[in-house]
Order: C-alpha cells, then sequence, then structure tokens
C-alpha cells in the first residue's frame, strides 16, 4: 500500500510539474478557449495543486 501510494504521489508530482512548465502548449493544442490566459492560468494552478499533493503524499509515504 506505501509503495502505490508512493508512486501516485511521484505521478501526480510529474503531471503538475508537466502542466506547470507546458501550460501554454497543452492549452493550444487540446482547447480551442477563446481567452488563452486565463486558460493557461489556470492550467498553472491546477499544476501547482498537483505539485503540493504529490509532494506531500510523496513526504508522508516516505
Amino acid at each position: 500500500m506505501k509503495i502505490f501510494l508512493l508512486f501516485i504521489g511521484i505521478i501526480a508530482l510529474v503531471c503538475g510539474i508537466k502542466f506547470i512548465y507546458d501550460a501554454r502548449l497543452i492549452v493550444k493544442k487540446y482547447f480551442t478557449m477563446g481567452d488563452l490566459n486565463e486558460a493557461t492560468l489556470g492550467l498553472k494552478i491546477f499544476g501547482f495543486i498537483l505539485v503540493i499533493l504529490g509532494g506531500l503524499i510523496f513526504y508522508f509515504c516516505f
């Protein structure tokens, strides 16, 4: 169970970093929104939350 949670934490960390770093490219490729800046900001906030949750899971399982 501990290893499973550790992998979930690592996956959340990696996905969060990917969302923060490539937010504009992801929004351009997958979404057709009118305001690109708001969608990019939302994706970066979501990535930041994923990084925090993944870091907490990784910290408490390791």
